[in-house]
Parts: C-alpha cells; sequence; structure tokens
C-alpha cells in the first residue's frame, strides 16, 4: 500500500483526485437540483464546496513544499468563501425567530411509539 499512496501524498495528487470528486459533487447536486427542483441553493452549494476545495489546495500547497504564502492565500480563500456562505444562509433564513432549529413541525414531535413514521406532507 506504502507504494501505491506515498508518491500520491508526496507530489500532491491526492487532492487533485479528491478535488475531481468534489466537482463530481457538484455536477450530480446541481443535475438533481435543475431536474427535481429540490436540493441545496446553487449560491450556498457552490462556496460551500469552494471552500472545502480551497482547504484541499492549502493542503495541497503544503504537501508539495510550496512558500507558507501560497498555503495562507488558499486558507483565505477558503475564508472568504465559507463567510459568503454564512451570509447567503443567513440571508436565506431571515424571518421569525423560532425555538426550534426544524422547518417543519413533525420533525419535533415526539413519537410515542417504536418505529412510528413521520406524516408525509
Amino acid at each position: 500500500m506504502d507504494a501505491f499512496f506515498a508518491p500520491l501524498f508526496a507530489s500532491g495528487r491526492i487532492v487533485d483526485a479528491i478535488l475531481v470528486l468534489v466537482a463530481l459533487e457538484v455536477l450530480v447536486l446541481l443535475g438533481l437540483r435543475a431536474r427535481l427542483g429540490r436540493g441545496p441553493a446553487p449560491g450556498a452549494l457552490l462556496s460551500n464546496l469552494a471552500s472545502g476545495a480551497a482547504l484541499m489546495l492549502a493542503v495541497r500547497a503544503a504537501l508539495t513544499g510550496a512558500s507558507w504564502s501560497a498555503v495562507a492565500a488558499w486558507l483565505s480563500a477558503a475564508l472568504a468563501a465559507h463567510l459568503t456562505e454564512m451570509a447567503l444562509r443567513f440571508r436565506r433564513d431571515r424571518g421569525p425567530l423560532s425555538t426550534s432549529c426544524d422547518k417543519l413541525p413533525w420533525n419535533n414531535r415526539r413519537w410515542r411509539t417504536f418505529g412510528a413514521r413521520p406524516p408525509t406532507i
């Protein structure tokens, strides 16, 4: 196993493989949203995954021995993407405050019997 993974980590190619998977995730989630009309909002999804991708690129820079400023730049990009996502979430969730985090009232109901299912909406 070492012979397979050691070069992937030393060259940073492991991060490239993960980023390809993240790109596929974006395509699948956006495709499902376009087809079904459900799923995460594109802006929040893209900023969330951009934050993760920037963190992965910071790891890649550190693995390949890049300068500290390159690592810091990727970390700053991750922070910017994360703050963008937070701003989008707070803007979307504006409204009356609730004691519940859940949007649907049946999510907070205590079910009395084991295996009871919530009603369909």
